[in-house]
């Protein structure tokens, strides 16, 4: 055969329909407890939220709602924003502030609103998310407040658990005494402990970006979507307190609706504050 002259045709062509189309980014609005907006794009669809790989849960996630999406404003990311709200001028007026896993990047967002020195909006690092959160970040610039040299304080970047910290410490400004910043005061952890494999490199990260001082605290928010796996993601909190945290849970939150249909969840988000201990 003459492989110069062998054609394959529409051998390599999918027929149209073969995949299913992509879903289009959506927006979401969150509503401050001041009575703002805060509006957020959402990400149609992307690798990191996928399928469940047990065969015996896709009954119960047939359309994919069970598993981390992008396409929702998670319960976690609502109440810690109004958690951070609460208590702004204890935990965030003046302050520097970490978001990791933020997807949509709602606290991060509010924490700039009411005033935080320095927010550093993060997750994977895909063109895709990182775009999608700077997005974000600049549909809310009117509504942040400014720093006094009109700085805008809110960063957005991407950045993978456990990975060096060095380029999320660079946005943080000197101090007024000239002197080099040690770290951040609050890190923003909305269900990211649902990542089983992932707590080491959570942990690690909690100790590299904190300051080393007991007033600097990590807000893990999680809910429980999955309450089966629940021990495991429990499994985080010793982990964490074998790091040199203290661990104490704040609040048990009962959500009032489900966030999707057929959510097999009870709904209730558990917040919970690590406090750096002196050995650390």
């Amino acid at each position: 055969m003459d492989e110069a002259n062998f054609e394959t045709g529409d051998m390599f062509q999918e027929p149209e329909g073969f995949y299913p189309d992509e879903p289009e980014p959506t927006f979401a609005e969150h509503t401050m407890l001041s009575g703002q907006t805060v509006r957020v794009r959402l990400v149609g669809s992307h690798p990191l939220y996928v399928r469940p790989k047990n065969p015996q849960l896709l009954d119960r996630f047939a359309d994919c709602r069970g598993c981390k999406q992008g396409n929702l404003l998670w319960n976690a990311g609502r109440t810690s924003a109004h958690y951070i709200e609460e208590r702004t001028e204890e935990l965030i007026r003046g302050k520097e502030v970490l978001e990791i896993g933020a997807a949509a990047g709602v606290p991060s967002i509010v924490s700039a609103i009411q005033g935080a020195r320095t927010v550093v909006l993060t997750d994977y690092p895909d063109p895709d998310l990182v775009q999608n959160m700077q997005y974000n970040a600049d549909l809310a610039v009117d509504q942040i407040v400014k720093g006094p040299d009109s700085r805008n304080p809110l960063h957005v970047d991407g950045y993978k658990w456990g990975n060096p910290v060095e380029p999320l410490l660079a946005y943080i400004p000197p101090l007024a005494d000239g002197t080099a910043p040690t770290g951040f005061d609050v890190l923003i952890m909305a269900d990211v402990i649902y990542s089983h494999r992932e707590h080491g490199n959570l942990v690690k990260t909690m100790q590299q970006t904190l300051k080393k001082n007991a007033e600097s605290v990590a807000l893990v928010i999680f809910t429980p979507y999955e309450p089966w796996l629940l021990p495991q993601t429990e499994r985080f909190f010793p982990l964490a307190e074998a790091g040199g945290f203290t661990v104490t849970k704040i609040f048990e939150k009962l959500m009032g609706d489900v966030l999707f249909e057929n959510d097999p969840g009870v709904g209730s988000p558990v917040l919970s504050t690590n406090l750096p201990r002196d050995k650390h």
